[in-house]
């Protein structure tokens, strides 16, 4: 009585591979699925990476208790950065007085006529010290609010932007300590924080001697206000908040300079910053972050005005 036929096939195949190899290689473990395809096996490193991967292409939203968290830590340890940098007076001086003879050979040292122009006016200079001391918070706060609730797919790599280059800028504080007009030797300018005793600056007064008054270049008011200003004008839909956007930045340089607080310079090393934050995203999501769905796990949601050149591909 012959044996059944699936047997007999099974038997000569395995023959046939004992032949070719020497060996039985036994049962075939490679896992298949359902439909047929075969399911390589990944490593643990292998899957870490897929796993990024996945959340770099459709980014989620994080935990608020989380993101909450991540925040004030990370200002803390700005806080505490910042201000651990050594006071250098003598050489944040001398970069001063270099900052100021380039800008008089590029034509462009105007920062005392404005400054004394603008003191002139009580009311507008009060207001400038005021907007210096608290905007530069709360609007970044109240965008980072906005983004985490409407866009939640484009939060984290924003977000990741503004870390970024709050991050380079600390090397910034570092490696160039500059001081401010305000405080330079012989510089002829007006501190007007201790003129009009305004409250809420650590620039002036009794917040001096907790912040660290070298920490100039670049400047985060632009870096920040421009960050705001960027986001607000690609992600917003009416157009006059669009218009806002883009005047926040422009309305924060001339506070800066009005007030004693920053050099022109300063702000084109707020600027530098800001690029390498955005460049440093573009790798990391692959696309610009404007660019990225508005709500996670959806890549047909791009309800936004990016020039079509800005999504050509870059190369990590």
């Amino acid at each position: 009585m012959g044996e059944p036929t699936e047997i007999q096939t099974a038997g000569a195949e395995r023959a046939d591979r004992t032949t070719h190899t020497g060996s039985d290689p036994g049962p075939d473990h490679t896992a298949r699925t359902p439909g047929g395809a075969t399911r390589v096996a990944q490593s643990p490193a292998a899957a870490v990476r897929s796993r990024l991967r996945e959340q770099r292409r459709t980014p989620r939203r994080p935990r608020l208790i989380f993101e909450l968290g991540l925040i004030g830590l990370s200002y803390w340890l700005y806080s505490l950065v910042r201000n651990a940098v050594p006071e250098q007076r003598e050489i944040a001086q001398k970069h001063a007085g270099w900052v100021w003879h380039l800008e008089h050979t590029l034509g462009i040292a105007v920062e005392r006529s404005v400054n004394h122009g603008v003191n002139s006016v009580t009311w507008l200079i009060v207001g400038m010290n005021y907007y210096y001391a608290t905007l530069h918070f709360i609007i970044t706060i109240g965008v980072l609010v906005w983004l985490y609730r409407s866009h939640p797919g484009r939060y984290a790599a924003s977000r990741t932007v503004l870390f970024i280059t709050t991050g380079i800028a600390l090397v910034g504080f570092y490696c160039f300590p500059l001081a401010p007009p305000r405080l330079m030797t012989d510089g002829g300018f007006i501190d007007t924080v201790s003129v009009h005793h305004t409250w809420g600056s650590l620039a002036s007064g009794a917040g001096a001697t907790v912040s660290n008054q070298f920490a100039a270049m670049p400047s985060m008011h632009i870096g920040w206000s421009t960050w705001c200003g960027l986001t607000i004008f690609f992600l917003a839909r009416r157009s006059w908040v669009r218009l806002l956007g883009l005047a926040y930045p422009v309305v924060t340089l001339s506070v800066i300079v009005s007030t004693a607080n920053h050099f022109w310079l300063d702000a084109v090393g707020g600027l530098v910053c800001l690029a390498v934050g955005f460049l440093a995203a573009r790798l990391i999501y692959h696309t610009w972050v404007y660019h990225l769905p508005r709500r996670p796990g959806d890549p047909t949601d791009r309800e936004l005005t990016v020039p079509a050149q800005w999504d050509t591909k870059v190369s990590a």
